[in-house]
């Protein structure tokens, strides 16, 4: 059996290497910068922690966004479901305008459709589409055309159903007729 030579390393004895006390973080620190810096499974463990890391914020950032969105927009089904109780009030006052025994209920039949559109605009409810502007498929169904003289073409010549948009969400467009000049 061949004899192994030693080095002077492993001649040296035990007791000729300094003890040194060193904390637990010290030794890690140590062991990281010395011994894992070239060490491929650290590397893949510090890229799989920081795609973590990664990933929990963004589902953080995700589910903030929601909440927000959800609160902000919890009252649309309430809001929606009261739109025909306006519609009503708006056509009630249409059709009573021109008869004076029903001035008065009219007159209290206005101002509780307004009080009532002031509540719900504190609550980011707003009426869209008057006469006049011009037509936005975004905001506007057109339903028809009409041909109305002294207004441009393109823009909302009646209003058949009035619209609403809940803090910048359409609820429901409003109904419109669309001006078209004749051709010439």
């Amino acid at each position: 059996m061949p004899e192994i030579e030693k080095t002077e390393e492993q001649e040296a004895p035990a007791e000729a290497t300094p003890k040194v006390d060193l904390s637990e973080e010290e030794l890690a620190a140590l062991c990281k910068a010395h011994v894992c810096a070239k060490c491929a499974v650290m590397a893949e463990a510090e890229d799989i922690k920081l795609r973590a890391l990664a990933d929990n914020e963004n589902f953080k950032r995700r589910i903030q966004r929601e909440t927000e969105e959800v609160r902000r927009y919890s009252t649309e089904s309430v809001l929606s479901d009261l739109l025909p109780v306006l519609d009503n009030l708006a056509l009630a006052i249409e059709h009573s305008r021109g008869s004076e025994a029903c001035k008065d209920i009219v007159m209290g039949v206005d101002m509780t459709r307004k009080i009532f559109l002031d509540t719900l605009k504190r609550h980011g409810l707003e009426c869209v589409g008057s006469c006049g502007e011009a037509f936005d498929p975004n905001v506007h169904e057109a339903i028809g055309t009409v041909c109305v003289e002294g207004q441009a073409e393109g823009c909302v010549a009646q209003v058949a159903q009035s619209g609403y948009v809940l803090k910048g969400r359409v609820i429901r467009p409003a109904k419109v007729l669309v001006n078209k000049l004749p051709e010439a």
